[in-house]
């Protein structure tokens, strides 16, 4: 299988150009032509063909911000990512659906995250929300027949990680959405999904863990809270991203570290786990000097090595095609 090179050539264009013309912008995010610095990239050759109807369970986009501002409270200002953008990465991993996540620096605005499903069709693209108590059921009714099909808990990106703060947040969630065909997505670390374990195992829709359920690769599978999500995964009673290895690995870029869990997660009940890319790599991370409206450039990611690591993963084509294709079209309700 060849790289699709046009993928990458554009990419270093847009890095030449954003390198030559940054400037500050308005609506208190770095300028737009230093949005345009996010692009899709794959330079590792697919190790494997996805089966029809593959689906990347874990993107974001970032639009203009005339049209579609951050939030005041953000972490980060991330460059733009358009849906055209994220259209090319499809085309170049050969999946033929997607989800959209609202990312954090748009709060509870998902204006940009329906704008880029909109844009893409109903065919090819499903969403995932993040909403608070004030957001009214009109609006979630609209994101329903819009193709939204969960809402997502941000702990992570936002530091909860206080067991008493995240079951409050968790339970006002679930009564919000009560009644509605919705999952609950959350990202967080081990230690607060662990606590909540009970909680989620009584759940009456299904619940998603973003990013490897917040494991670090170093520490293996053995590493505290990653059994209590072993465990809801082998019961059915959630679903594991095994999504954004580079977040948990700290063997970059190889990512050879992430085998164990998603190995472990496999074993465990391959009919709980979706696949993502977390394309276009944010860099949420808080970093000293940086403020929240300067520009927090893409992370350098090989979104050809991400797929390819699921067919190191498993050479089952089977599994692979759960993981790929029926799992999201369950979760999402492709068709």
């Amino acid at each position: 299988m060849t790289t699709d090179h046009s993928v990458t050539r554009r990419a270093a264009l847009v890095a030449m150009a954003v390198a030559g013309s940054l400037v500050h912008g308005p609506v208190g995010a770095a300028s737009k032509s230093a949005a345009v610095a996010a692009s899709p990239t794959v330079k590792t050759p697919l190790g494997f063909r996805p089966p029809p109807g593959s689906c990347d369970c874990h993107t974001h986009v970032f639009l203009d911000t005339a049209r579609y501002p951050y939030s005041e409270k953000r972490v980060y200002s991330p460059p733009l990512a358009t849906a055209a953008d994220l259209l090319a990465l499809q085309r170049a991993l050969h999946m033929d659906h997607v989800v959209i996540v609202t990312p954090s620096v748009y709060g509870t605005d998902n204006s940009a995250t329906l704008a880029g499903m909109k844009e893409l069709g109903t065919r090819r693209a499903r969403g995932v929300a993040v909403i608070d108590e004030k957001t009214s059921s009109a609006d979630m009714d609209a994101m329903v027949k819009a193709g939204i099909r969960g809402i997502r808990i941000n702990l992570e990106t936002t530091g909860v990680t206080d067991p008493g703060a995240s079951a409050d947040r968790l339970d006002a969630m679930v009564a919000k959405i009560a009644g509605r065909p919705w999952h609950l997505q959350m990202y967080a670390r081990l230690s607060v999904i662990a606590s909540l374990k009970a909680k989620f195992m009584s759940l009456p829709m299904p619940v998603v863990f973003d990013h490897f359920a917040g494991a670090n690769a170093a520490l293996g599978a053995q590493q505290p809270g990653f059994d209590a999500v072993l465990e809801m995964v082998k019961a059915g009673r959630a679903y594991v991203k095994i999504s954004g290895a580079y977040r948990a690995s700290v063997a970059k870029p190889g990512y050879d570290d992430v085998a164990p869990l998603a190995r472990a997660l496999i074993a465990a009940n391959p009919a709980r786990l979706v696949w993502g890319s977390d394309w276009p790599h944010p860099d949420s991370a808080v970093t000293a000097g940086r403020k929240n409206t300067d520009l927090a450039p893409a992370q350098d990611v090989d979104d050809g090595r991400l797929l390819s690591l699921v067919g190191e993963w498993t050479q089952d084509a089977g599994v692979r095609r759960a993981i790929l294709v029926d799992n999201p079209r369950r979760l999402y309700g492709f068709t």
